[in-house]
């Protein structure tokens, strides 16, 4: 075999290989594609009823929680995991089939501590079978101050969630639901999204608690 025949042969299958590598890039990236519409499909399937629920609960969205922005696009809430007073591990799925407020908080938000008050006089008027307010702190050092600071401010009817790697609040702010603290987000039974907040609100207040009720659904 001359040079020139084997600088040809080399050639020709670096161009072979290299097809074949992109046909199966082009082959996987169809794969995933079909693979991500198919489950952004089931997605929609499944939240449409909370985009229908925020859509009815929308006039409810004035006065003291007019900044809560209602669902206009059909989204998955993500399974965030968390820990009880126990030191249990809970996930969001853990209150499918109810409605929950979400809200993360911490010791060194000053709103937090103006808004605390509000959330657990919420669960209070409406905390049951079909709503919790489930709110998770998200200090990362002193594990006692955070259950010290929940007394301080009189908060007596909330369950203890924590995520002391604040993991929480980056799974959120992935879907673009967390900018800062507080952040809280109204999930329906199916863990889809049918409000959101960044910032404190009154939620015991009767705009609040008429909001709530209406995503509810009573």
């Amino acid at each position: 075999m001359t040079d020139a025949t084997r600088s040809y042969a080399k050639k020709r299958l670096a161009v072979i290989l290299a097809g074949g590598a992109a046909g199966l890039v082009v082959g996987l990236a169809a794969v995933y594609g079909i693979a991500t519409r198919l489950g952004n499909r089931d997605a929609d399937a499944a939240c449409q009823p909370a985009v229908e629920t925020a859509r009815r609960a929308a006039p409810f969205a004035r006065g003291e929680v007019a900044a809560v922005a209602m669902a206009e696009q059909p989204m998955r809430v993500p399974d965030m995991v968390f820990h009880d007073s126990t030191g249990a591990e809970r996930r969001l799925a853990d209150w499918q089939g109810r409605t929950v407020l979400f809200n993360l908080w911490a010791t060194w938000c000053v709103p937090c501590r103006k808004e605390m008050p509000a959330l657990d006089a919420l669960q209070d008027k409406l905390g049951g079978p079909d709503f919790e307010v489930v709110a998770v702190n998200i200090d990362t050092r002193d594990p006692d101050k955070p259950r010290a600071w929940l007394k301080e401010v009189g908060a007596t009817r909330l369950a203890y969630y924590a995520d002391p790697t604040a993991k929480v609040f980056q799974d959120l702010k992935l879907i673009g639901k967390a900018f800062g603290m507080p952040t809280t987000i109204i999930v329906d039974p199916a863990r889809c999204e049918v409000g959101t907040v960044a910032g404190p609100a009154e939620w015991a207040s009767d705009d609040g608690v008429n909001l709530v009720r209406a995503a509810i659904g009573k």
